[in-house]
């Protein structure tokens, strides 16, 4: 597959062109998992900015998951008998996936970001092993996916799944553990080396001690116990006090600003407009021209810091830009596993069930994108880091399963897909390359490469049980008649043929 090069210069100003299909297919793609044909008929034409609010509000405005009735359970809920009690873990651990699950799948762009935000804020379920955790964790990340990152910052780091997975634990005042303050700067706040030394490090971990009583019990929420706690004085970022951590938040957010600012809208960048945000092309004297990356990242710091790390103004300075609709910000980042399977679920519009979401699930998993584990604290590396030979041939492998699974359901769901794709003025077009074309619109953000991709599709659709003259506008012949899309009965079964096509194409593994 050939990597895109950024070479986007379009600037921060407002998208003001009405959107026609491709670019609101782009923004949902980008700001949830893609969407139906009839959303995107309903967007066209409308304005970007009126649109990202209302994905914004409506964002901002979703409550979190119910919290399930083992919420609060620690280890003396469940069964003596050991056995009894993995089985019991492991069925409410398939639960609440299901339940993440199916929110992931309500596209709201709440859900886009706290699957963002749990590839940043790195735990690991197989670490910390507690279901109550994991649910608080979850919780966290959605209360604050679109809210203030300060605040996010200082919640995450108090949470039962973090404490015990960056050992903060075991962080006691006469024996400082350095994982988590390591961790905050390098990857949760700062970047590698930017911004702070080892001695910060040392002075933060003595100053976030304490938060190491664990209760009798097990998976028990981790309380403060004083007595375990640093009272001498830190020096962090050239400030000496009795720090203590809301004292290191704080620091951080006022001696960093700048630093935070550009690490995180850099995060931002590389996750919803392009991955590559390192272009070399700087003007003389070391400044960056008006649309380049790094321009684009500054501005949007810029607006981070103004708003006191408020998330929600820097994602609508964002989405709303000429440089975020830009022709070269669109297909260039390569699908994720969820991105893969969702994105195919939602554009289709095929029916599905929870075993189709557990199915989606465990899929991604099998290509490196297992839900509550990420493979390390850096979280899923992303971009190109989900297309090697053997998970190249496991996407093609189980899209085709999961075609196959919806065309077994309900064959004339194809149909139904491929007549929303050709619109209603189309429903008896007997042209294949109208249908075609529609699909392969639809299913890829750029269509295909070549001329010769293209009849490479056509060749998919036309299945040998249709002949070529059925396609002829005056055939008729013994009764039959020409080949029409509405009505003619081979169509579910091409249509099925042009998406297992589809699915193998380079074309298809780009949003």
């Amino acid at each position: 597959m050939e990597y895109f090069v950024n070479c986007n210069t379009s600037t921060l100003a407002p998208y003001t062109t009405p959107l026609d299909k491709y670019r609101a297919a782009h923004l949902y793609r980008r700001l949830g998992f893609s969407a139906s044909v009839s959303t995107i008929d309903s967007a066209e034409n409308g304005q970007a900015g009126a649109l990202v609010d209302a994905l914004i509000s409506e964002a901002v405005g979703k409550a979190p998951s119910p919290a399930p009735a083992w919420a609060n359970w620690n280890n003396s809920n469940y069964p003596a008998d050991d056995d009894a009690a993995n089985q019991l873990r492991n069925q409410q651990r398939a639960e609440w996936q299901l339940t993440y699950g199916n929110d992931l799948f309500t596209n709201n762009l709440r859900d886009r970001l706290s699957f963002f935000w749990s590839n940043h804020f790195v735990t690991e379920l197989d670490v910390y092993e507690c279901n109550a955790f994991l649910y608080k964790y979850i919780n966290c990340l959605q209360r604050n996916a679109i809210a203030n990152f300060k605040t996010f910052v200082s919640e995450i780091g108090l949470t039962d799944a973090m404490l015990y997975y960056l050992d903060g634990v075991f962080n006691n005042g006469n024996n400082p553990n350095e994982n988590y303050a390591r961790e905050l700067y390098e990857l949760f706040t700062l970047g590698d080396g930017n911004g702070y030394d080892e001695n910060d490090i040392i002075e933060t971990a003595k100053a976030i001690t304490g938060y190491v009583e664990r209760g009798e019990l097990g998976c028990e929420a981790v309380t403060f116990d004083p007595t375990k706690h640093d009272t001498g004085p830190k020096t962090i970022f050239g400030q000496t006090g009795n720090w203590g951590y809301d004292d290191v938040i704080n620091i951080l957010f006022e001696q960093r600003a700048t630093e935070i600012g550009r690490f995180i809208c850099t995060k931002f960048y590389e996750f919803f407009v392009h991955p590559d945000s390192k272009q070399e092309d700087i003007n003389v004297g070391g400044t960056y021209p008006t649309g380049h990356p790094q321009a684009i990242i500054n501005g949007l710091a810029d607006t981070f810091v103004a708003n006191n790390f408020e998330i929600a103004p820097v994602l609508s300075q964002l989405f709303k830009s000429q440089h975020f609709f830009d022709d070269e910000a669109i297909g260039v980042i390569i699908k994720s596993p969820y991105d893969i399977y969702f994105n195919f679920l939602t554009e289709t519009n095929f029916s599905y069930n929870n075993t189709t979401i557990e199915t989606m699930i465990n899929y991604s998993g099998l290509l490196g994108q297992e839900l509550f584990d990420p493979v390390d604290v850096a979280g899923w590396q992303r971009d190109r880091q989900w297309i090697n030979t053997n998970f190249i041939i496991g996407r093609w492998l189980t899209m085709v399963t999961l075609i196959d699974g919806f065309y077994d359901s309900d064959d004339e769901q194809f149909r139904a897909f491929a007549l929303a794709a050709v619109g209603s003025a189309q429903m008896n077009t007997s042209n294949p390359e109208i249908v075609v074309q529609a699909i392969v619109n639809k299913i890829t953000p750029k269509g295909m490469y070549t001329p010769q991709e293209f009849e490479n599709c056509m060749s998919a659709f036309k299945i040998e049980e249709v002949p070529e003259i059925y396609y002829s506008d005056d055939y008729i012949q013994d009764g039959t008649s020409q080949w029409i899309l509405a009505v003619s009965q081979a169509v579910p079964m091409q249509v099925r043929e042009l998406l297992k096509h589809l699915s193998r194409q380079p074309e298809f593994q780009l949003k």
